[in-house]
Order: structure tokens, then sequence, then C-alpha cells
């Protein structure tokens, strides 16, 4: 995530660009020391000028938001140094700040977690939902599993645990004796539209032990790929980033189809009504009506 965040803040000067000549003409211009701005017009994604800009506007928006509590801070810097191959897994701090706001906004007080990594975004969840509250982490990888629990015993936290084993089965199987307020998914992206499809038939109204509340969120996380479930064409710059041998041509995979069929998914149900958002690697926010 955090590698997702740096990259597009680093192509934003093209992208900007681009988008700014599309509309040159519907909106007005300026000359600031002789680089041209146009301004955003609707819904029309300008931004910032150049990276050092979109930097300096994160970092404000960071500090004259709600802090997150020292531990969750320092987890996250020392997953960087430390995990370095993985670490671009963990949500941006940016975003947790979001969760933790949203989660503290509907009064939530059960959160289930599909994806865990390491426990960083569960640290976030367990300190909005306060000690008599409870999340509850999905996570296939045994040693990620061991990792977030440790961080859990070394930070006290004592409302968070994870149930080791692939979610796309274990989740299907959860019985909870109350229904959670927030379901977040940030796990293997090609299972997103299995996770949807389970959590609305397990969350049917009158059913015994149903996985979400009416008027629960699910929250879905990384669902535009770089940009590639929007735009895969020559014009997105991470085409020309490399994936790994194990995914060429990423932005033709499974992943990016799936999270096409889960946007749609949600989109189109009757029983959800969400607000895509374009941030971060965009984050699919809905609400089950029923």
């Amino acid at each position: 995530m955090d590698m997702i965040f740096s990259f597009l803040s680093s192509a934003l000067p093209s992208a900007w660009s681009s988008k700014a000549s599309a509309v040159a003409e519907a909106i007005p211009d300026s000359s600031i020391h002789g680089a041209r701005v146009s301004y955003p017009k609707e819904s029309v994604p300008a931004l910032y000028p150049n990276e050092k800009v979109g930097e300096r506007v994160t970092s404000y928006a960071e500090e004259n938001s709600s802090a997150l509590p020292s531990h969750i801070v320092n987890y996250h810097d020392m997953i960087q140094k430390s995990q370095p191959k993985t670490a671009n897994y963990m949500i941006h701090m940016s975003e947790a700040q979001a969760l933790v706001f949203i989660a503290k906004t509907v009064g939530a007080k059960r959160v289930l977690e599909v994806g865990v990594y390491v426990g960083l975004s569960m640290l976030a969840w367990s300190h909005a939902v306060g000690p008599d509250g409870k999340v509850t982490g999905l996570e296939f990888d045994p040693h990620f599993a061991a990792m977030a629990e440790k961080s859990f015993s070394d930070h006290g936290v004592e409302n968070a645990d994870v149930i080791v084993g692939d979610a796309l089965e274990t989740l299907a199987t959860l019985t909870p004796s109350e229904p959670y307020d927030i379901i977040f998914i940030d796990a293997q992206k090609s299972g997103y539209p299995l996770y949807l499809d389970t959590i609305l038939k397990r969350s049917q109204p009158g059913i015994p032990n149903r996985l979400l509340r009416p008027g629960g969120l699910i929250i879905g996380d990384n669902v535009l790929r770089c940009g590639f479930v929007a735009d895969d064409s020559t014009d997105n710059p991470w085409r020309n980033f490399d994936f790994g041998k194990h995914r060429p041509q990423y932005w033709k995979s499974q992943d990016v189809m799936s999270l096409k069929e889960f946007n749609a998914g949600v989109a189109g149900s009757a029983r959800l009504e969400n607000w895509l958002c374009p941030l971060w690697d965009g984050v699919n926010i809905s609400r089950l009506l029923d």
C-alpha cells in the first residue's frame, strides 16, 4: 500500500498534465512562475501539480487529523524497515486514520478483518473499537499471523485475535454470537467476489448468527489496483512497473478482473449502497441496508 501511494505521488505530474490538457478549454488556467496550472472542475482529479506539493499536502492532512496512538505509528515504521519486501501490504497511515474515524463514527464495536498480514490495521481497529470491543482477523499465512499476535501481546492489546486458514473457507464457517459492525477485506484480490457473496448470503435478514448487522459496513481495500480496474490503457504508468515474473502484464490479471467483478457486484446489489473512494489504491465502502 505504501509503495503504491509513493508511486502514484511520483506519477502525479504527468497524470496531472494530461488531465489538465483534456479539460483546458473548460476550466480557467493560470500561470504561476511560468508553470501552467489548471483548476479542477467537478470530479476531474487534477489534485496537485507535482510530487513535492502532493507530499506536503498529504503530510499536512495527516498532521491535522486525529492522531493515531504512537504504538501503531512505531509498529508501521518498524515493519517498513524489517520487512521491506512485503511492507507495502500494510495500509497507509492516512488510511488508518480514515478507518478509525469511520469506525468511531458508526459506533463500531465488532470488526472482522479478512487478510491480516502482520496486524497493523488490526491495531488500528482495536484502538477504534476500544477495550470493550472485539476485532477478529482471518489470515492465511501462519508466519504473518504469529507476527500479528506478537504485536498484540507486545502492545497490551487484549481485544484482537487471529484465525489461521484460507479465508475463502473460514469466512463461511464463522458463527458470531453478535453480527459484526464492519467487515474489512484486504486479502487476495481474486477472492473478493466470493468474500462479498459469502458476506451477503451469511447476512440475510432473520438468519441466526448472521455475519454483518443491518447498516453494517463492508470495506474493500485496493479495489482500483494501481488504477488498472478503471484504466488499463497505456496512459496508466503502472503498466511500466515490474510486478515480478509471476505477474506479467498485471493489468490483464485475474486480480484486476476479480476487482472489477467485486466493484460491479457492490454497485449492482439492491442490498447495498456504497461510495468508491479513489484515494490510496481505491477503497470501496458499502453499507448493508437489511
